[in-house]
């Protein structure tokens, strides 16, 4: 699908890429589970390897959750932009006069509904399992829900500066691992802190501010580097 119509609002685009990502989606259901498992898999083999005692499991839960988050959202980050480029969509998108990085955008928005929105939302039951009470779970959703969209922006970035390369999987996550070490650093600090009863307004409020300001700059950053690549 190609976007060339010059009296589409920016809303009306993005809506038009959200629907056409959820329904290639649904074709490729099996890819879209992929990092969900993945996730699932991670944590629920934590207990078997470290212990099944639910004081020891509570104790490292935030950790486990956080990096369990981050390695499936990159391991779906890579087909981010990958099938576009191969099949001729974003040159399309590069000539189409429209604003290359507001398409990113939305683009990256659908990668978080369709991996970063089923991981908080299956959170709940995976951490029951890590002994978490269900009186955490407002706080799980908060964190993960800024934390998971954080990641898919940063793995958008990686994305686009590698769409271009063969196997440039490893290369992307050689470059953004580092990048999200503050996401996994303060998101387990949060949730640690919330399951201790402790505030978590700081280490939140700088999960938030990192959101922030990736979403006002990762687009741009996005559409350089996929221009460089088509070019």
């Amino acid at each position: 699908m190609s976007v060339n119509s010059q009296s589409l609002s920016p809303f009306s685009l993005a809506a038009l890429i959200l629907r056409r990502d959820l329904h290639l989606a649904a074709r490729r259901w099996d890819q879209v589970l992929q990092p969900l498992v993945f996730f699932v898999v991670v944590i629920t083999l934590f207990p078997l390897a470290i212990s099944p005692e639910l004081s020891e499991l509570r104790r490292i839960a935030p950790g486990i959750l956080w990096v369990a988050a981050m390695l499936a959202s990159l391991l779906a980050a890579d087909a981010l932009f990958r099938p576009d480029v191969e099949d001729g969509v974003m040159e399309q998108w590069v000539l189409s006069g429209q604003p290359l990085a507001w398409l990113l955008l939305a683009k990256t928005a659908g990668h978080w509904l369709l991996t970063g929105l089923p991981l908080v939302l299956v959170t709940p039951l995976v951490a029951t399992g890590l002994g978490v009470s269900s009186e955490h779970w407002l706080l799980m959703f908060s964190t993960l829900a800024v934390g998971t969209a954080l990641l898919s922006v940063l793995g958008a970035i990686g994305a686009a500066l590698t769409v271009g390369l063969r196997r440039g999987n490893m290369l992307m996550a050689l470059m953004v691992l580092p990048l999200e070490m503050p996401v996994l650093i303060f998101g387990a600090r949060a949730m640690d802190m919330g399951l201790h009863g402790e505030a978590v307004t700081g280490p939140l409020s700088l999960l938030a501010a990192m959101l922030l300001l990736s979403l006002v700059l990762g687009p741009f950053a996005m559409a350089a580097a996929i221009r460089i690549s088509i070019e």
